[in-house]
């Protein structure tokens, strides 16, 4: 198997969870950037949750994924973002 091999098979529906403190900016700062990468995405299907106190939030995001660039180039994006802790 090679570098650029990958064991995903394109197109399919990928999700993406998103982690960053509670700010009334998060969710919507969260949508640019994956709508900048997957402009199909639906944000009706946006799944929210707050943590148990209330500091943080976690966002899923389910995307029509086209390719590993696609997915990588999104992924670097949203780990440099400073709002965003964590993305898997």
């Amino acid at each position: 198997m090679t570098e650029q091999t990958s064991l995903i098979e394109y197109p399919c529906d990928f999700p993406i969870k998103i982690m960053g403190r509670h700010h009334e900016a998060f969710a919507q700062t969260i949508l640019m950037i994956v709508k900048r990468h997957a402009p199909d995405f639906d944000e009706a299907t946006l799944e929210v949750r707050a943590s148990r106190n209330g500091a943080y939030l976690s966002l899923t995001c389910t995307i029509c994924a086209t390719s590993r660039i696609q997915l990588d180039a999104l992924y670097q994006e949203l780990h440099d973002h400073p709002m965003v802790m964590m993305v898997f």
